[in-house]
């Protein structure tokens, strides 16, 4: 219906008093401002200057028309300063494991806003299938998931492993130390969705030649599996960092046999280079950083 430079010629009519002293600061004809205005003036149905004997004056419509136009022009102008200058800016669509929101995200995002403040954050907070997916799918920039489960020909960093570890309520269960295989089994376990790579890691490790089978529950949400722990549902496979960050939850981590050891979780942050290469790498990089001060 109208472009910047309507905006732009209404505007200068009205900061220089006139389409006359308008023509001499723009160096366009009077009549092609006067015909340009009224050509928007039958476009859009409305009446943008009201004339009379000592010259124009914006209507009411008018004067919202420009007052609006002028702050498109202001985010057009600041758009194409960053773009020319190199700032980043915009909306980054972040996927989470949640392991990750409770250990190195928060560091990471605060790094990231005293550098580029102009950049805003959309986090989704998912398991690590879901977000290879919506990788895939380009319904996320960047991801933080397990590496099993990053997909192929992304640019991929490694960061610092998440050990684990079986976590208890004293006041509701009491195991020999160190408990054995069946010790745990004995128990109801709580452990990550069932979907997922630790779930299955915990049913391999507990279910081969045992007569009786694990019940492991799973829970996509950390606070419910300690909750959960702390109420006495049930013993929990949960990460070390997570029970630290919790600790008015009173678990106390059950000494375990060699054979009954839980392996480290291994994350991955990536992208799509053909994508997301430049946003990519400053969230790679402020990652790496986070993931560092964890282990200082």
């Amino acid at each position: 219906m109208f472009g910047f430079k309507d905006i732009e010629i209404i505007r200068s009519v009205v900061r220089h008093g006139g389409f006359r002293a308008a023509s001499d600061a723009t160096g366009l004809a009077q009549s092609a401002i006067s015909r340009r205005i009224r050509h928007l003036e039958d476009r859009m149905g409305i009446t943008i200057f009201e004339r009379d004997g000592r010259g124009v004056r914006l209507t009411a419509t008018g004067r919202r028309l420009c007052d609006e136009g002028e702050v498109l022009i202001a985010q057009r102008d600041r758009i194409l300063g960053e773009l020319i200058h190199g700032v980043m800016a915009g909306v980054v669509r972040l996927g989470v494991a949640e392991t990750m929101t409770h250990t190195i995200l928060p560091r990471m995002l605060t790094t990231l806003r005293s550098r580029h403040p102009m950049l805003r954050f959309e986090i989704s907070v998912d398991t690590s299938d879901q977000m290879e997916q919506a990788l895939r799918d380009d319904a996320l920039d960047v991801v933080i998931l397990l590496r099993d489960q990053a997909p192929r020909r992304i640019a991929l960093t490694p960061l610092p492993p998440v050990s684990m570890g079986w976590f208890v309520s004293p006041a509701h269960f009491t195991l020999p130390s160190p408990a054995g295989l069946d010790d745990l089994v004995s128990l109801p376990i709580v452990s990550f969705p069932k979907t997922t790579i630790p779930h299955r890691r915990v049913l391999d490790l507990l279910s081969p030649g045992r007569r009786r089978p694990a019940t492991v529950h799973g829970s996509a949400s950390l606070a419910t599996m300690l909750h959960l722990v702390e109420q006495g549902f049930g013993i929990g496979t949960i990460p070390h960092s997570i029970v630290a960050a919790w600790p008015h939850a009173k678990l106390r981590e059950i000494e375990v046999t060699p054979d009954a050891q839980l392996r480290p979780l291994e994350f991955v942050i990536c992208y799509d280079p053909e994508r997301n290469e430049e946003i990519g790498r400053e969230v790679t990089r402020a990652a790496v950083e986070a993931g560092a001060t964890d282990l200082i």
